[in-house]
């Protein structure tokens, strides 16, 4: 279990890696490891939600991103964002260090980087969008447990956007967000990963 991406000290032996990878029609740098999710490419979720991702009109206010791994959404963000300050956020400490690390190599210091389980150590902040590829294998509670607790960090008029599988739960994390917040669009379906966006009305 200690070896698990969603584990606050992964227990595996370090395999430090190094790659570029385009997103957005940018290159970034990464630097990966064991012991963290999707440590060999950019997973394909992943890449989806970057892409789909719509700045403007967005309201004023910081980003978050909530189980950030090495970085690749958060600073994938904080490059269209200059402007804005990225808060990236994960439990797995390898992960964080990581993501420091790359945030450094593609000179993206509009960024706050840090430890947290799930909202814990953003709450009280107010955000104009918090983004999210959940941490499945954590399970049901830890899943709607993103969902849920970002109503009351978003802005009026912000927005919450996850990536899915259908096949691990994508209708029923629909549901929760249309619970939540009164709506859910899936804005995005591709090779069964669907991306799912619900706006803080009020």
């Amino acid at each position: 279990m200690s070896d698990h991406y969603y584990t606050n000290t992964p227990s595996a032996k370090h395999q430090l890696d190094k790659w570029q990878y385009q997103l957005r029609n940018k290159t970034f740098t990464f630097y990966t490891d064991s012991g963290v999710f999707s440590k060999k490419t950019v997973d394909f979720g992943s890449r989806l939600l970057i892409e789909i991702l719509d700045f403007e009109g967005l309201v004023s206010g910081n980003i978050l991103d909530v189980g950030c791994g090495y970085g690749p959404m958060g600073l994938a963000v904080a490059k269209e964002n200059p402007e804005r300050t990225v808060e990236m956020v994960d439990v797995n400490l390898r992960a964080i260090e990581l993501a420091t690390k790359n945030a450094i190599e593609n000179q993206l210091f509009n960024t706050n980087i840090h430890e947290s389980s799930v909202y814990e150590q953003v709450a009280g902040e107010s955000f104009a969008l918090i983004i999210s590829n959940p941490p499945i294998r954590a399970g049901k509670k830890v899943v709607h447990a993103i969902l849920e607790g970002a109503y009351q960090l978003l802005a009026v008029g912000g927005k919450l956007v996850i990536v899915i599988q259908k096949k691990q739960g994508a209708p029923s994390a629909q549901q929760k967000m249309a619970d939540t917040f009164g709506n859910a669009e899936i804005i995005k379906k591709d090779k069964g990963y669907f991306i799912i966006e619900s706006v803080k009305e009020s």
